[in-house]
């Protein structure tokens, strides 16, 4: 492979001329010697352990004391400017640039970097892919995977020729990660305030305008309501099928997406890639609701349901049904009610290993059942919310990306940004 001016060839890729290589524990020393947990001042520190720490993010999800956790075994102290890594597993990419001193697991590396190398840099580099490749083809030596010391030293790191340098790739990568959870945040607060919307409008307790006929609520058997709202059962509002086996061969240019209980994820949407299969037909129309008939112990997705998004491209296998409007309503509307009531399915969920639900359990559903406009204005909205929340998603998971691809190209010095 031809290197490219100003860029060298080393056991690690291709770098910078002026970078260097150095060992592992040459840029970082381990800390040693354990503290008591028990005994003040260790017993009021934070104590870090694994789990503590989300993965590939350098993000510490929570704090506690090492009291609070009850700890009894030695642990080791880290301070302020120690990078915390977890040894265990390292495919989950568990490190954290400390901001405080405390207490780490004997799970947990605390490492304390040299003089002329920046910490951020560091953290960067060790939940960078190189080094996790490493880590994670070294792991698989022991019963329980981990990185030991010994591991530790045989890793050569590629650092920049300046402290400065490396510093600013680290402050950029920060920057990356600062805005992925400005947008995590902010598509968080998007979901609890849909979920908020949900529970208002599906139960009647706000009222969009020009929608209240009579004033006042009445008690039903799925709770308070607006008075001149119904309450129907989902007997009377759909028809329900089971979908059945497909003997067709999966194929990559199949002509039907064939939906199966994978189809469908945790939050009630189908996913956007499907097996493809070639059937004979398809009945399925826009607009029909498909739900999960069977699922794992838990039942976590009994009940989930999503609408059809065009005629004639899906087909479902048995794990799936479909409910079809047979009143006039909206698809949506009645979709959303499903969702909202997905314990209904969980209690009635049968089987152990495997629960499932069946078309009765369908049919004795009751859900609170405005007029068809007033169906159609609140799922509009619901909808519009969701279409933000996707577009948020799609944002979020479009700057972890580039912040991967960034992370290749600075730790590399491939970009250079001094």
């Amino acid at each position: 492979m031809e290197v490219k001016a100003g860029y060298k060839k080393t056991e690690v890729g291709v770098i910078p001329e002026d970078w260097q290589l150095r060992p592992m524990l040459s840029a970082v020393r381990v800390a040693t010697g354990q503290v008591n947990p028990k005994v003040e001042p260790y017993r009021s520190m934070t104590l870090v352990a694994p789990d503590h720490i989300e993965s590939n993010s350098g993000r510490l999800l929570k704090k506690e004391t090492a009291s609070e956790q009850r700890a009894i075994s030695g642990k080791y102290l880290f301070v302020k400017g120690d990078i915390v890594y977890s040894k265990i597993r390292p495919y989950l990419r568990k490190a954290i640039l400390a901001d405080f001193d405390g207490l780490c697991s004997a799970d947990m590396y605390p490492l304390k970097p040299a003089s002329d190398v920046s910490a951020g840099f560091i953290l960067a580099a060790m939940l960078g892919h190189h080094f996790s490749k490493y880590a994670e083809s070294v792991s698989v030596r022991s019963g329980m995977p981990k990185i030991n010391r010994a591991e530790l030293a045989e890793y050569t790191i590629a650092l920049p020729p300046t402290k400065t340098e490396q510093e600013v790739i680290a402050e950029t990568l920060s920057d990356a990660d600062a805005l992925i959870e400005s947008l995590e945040q902010l598509l968080a607060k998007k979901r609890h305030l849909k979920q908020g919307a949900m529970q208002e409008l599906l139960t009647g307790k706000m009222r969009l305008p020009g929608f209240k006929i009579k004033p006042g609520y009445k008690q039903t058997e799925v709770g308070l309501i607006p008075e001149d709202w119904d309450v129907c059962f989902l007997r009377n509002v759909v028809d329900f099928v089971n979908g059945k086996p497909h003997e067709g061969d999966i194929e990559p240019n199949g002509q039907y997406s064939l939906i199966t209980l994978d189809s469908i994820g945790i939050d009630g949407r189908l996913k956007p890639e499907h097996k493809r299969i070639n059937v004979s037909d398809s009945s399925l129309k826009k607009n029909d609701i498909v739900s999960v008939l069977s699922d794992l112990a838990h039942g976590n997705l009994l009940g989930l349901c999503d609408l059809i998004p065009a005629d004639n491209t899906y087909v479902l296998n048995q794990r799936m049904g479909r409910l079809r409007l047979k009143v006039p309503a909206t698809a949506q509307f009645v979709r959303l009610q499903i969702n909202r009531q997905q314990d209904h399915f969980k209690k009635r969920g049968q089987g152990t290993s495997q629960k499932h639900i069946y078309r009765r359990d369908f049919d004795s559903l009751p859900i609170p059942f405005p007029s068809p406009l007033e169906q159609s204005a609140i799922a509009t909205i619901l909808s519009d919310m969701d279409a933000e929340i996707a577009a948020l998603e799609a944002k979020l998971a479009k700057t972890r990306l580039l912040k991967q691809g960034m992370m290749q190209e600075l730790l590399t010095g491939r970009i250079r940004l001094v």
